[in-house]
């Protein structure tokens, strides 16, 4: 991601200001207590550099669809463990804002510390996801990049911001 698709991505989080995608309180077969395939990292309100940007692979086998996480929630995830894990320390009224960037179609699955699920596909005409909490919670949250095709692993980048 360069300067530019950073840019145009921190604008994009600034100007929604509220939350987008599905909750539902659980999912069958996603472990939250797995270890995440692309890592994990403590941010606290006012982190830089802002976005925190991570490198991973979208896709999955799991068809997030039929896992009863909501009708939002589409695309293919990993089956069990998450892709990345964030713990936040919430504070100061800052909302929090967890998206993807892709040249492919890509979705978000998103276990947040209310142990309530939070999906998104195609924000703002886009094929990026992006989950925004207008009220941001302290703990863990687990994040799930997916796929629109299954088994379709394509290379992503998962940003998070607050504002």
């Amino acid at each position: 991601m360069n300067l530019t698709q950073s840019s145009q991505l921190a604008l994009g989080l600034v100007s929604l200001g509220l939350t987008l995608g599905t909750v539902q309180p659980h999912a069958n077969a996603q472990d939250y207590t797995a270890d995440p395939l692309y890592g994990t990292v403590q941010l606290s309100t006012g982190f830089t550099p802002d976005p925190y940007m991570v490198s991973v692979y979208a896709g999955g086998t799991a068809d997030a669809g039929a896992l009863g996480l909501g009708a939002e929630c589409v695309g293919f995830i990993q089956p069990e463990q998450p892709d990345f894990r964030l713990y936040y320390a919430a504070g100061n009224g800052f909302m929090l804002g967890i998206g993807a960037v892709s040249e492919a179609d890509t979705t978000l699955v998103i276990n947040a510390p209310d142990g309530r699920w939070y999906c998104n596909d195609d924000y703002d005409g886009s094929l990026n996801p992006f989950v925004f909490f207008s009220t941001s919670m302290s703990g863990q949250y687990d994040i799930w990049v997916g796929s629109f095709s299954r088994g379709d692993a394509q290379p992503a980048t998962l940003a998070i911001t607050e504002f």
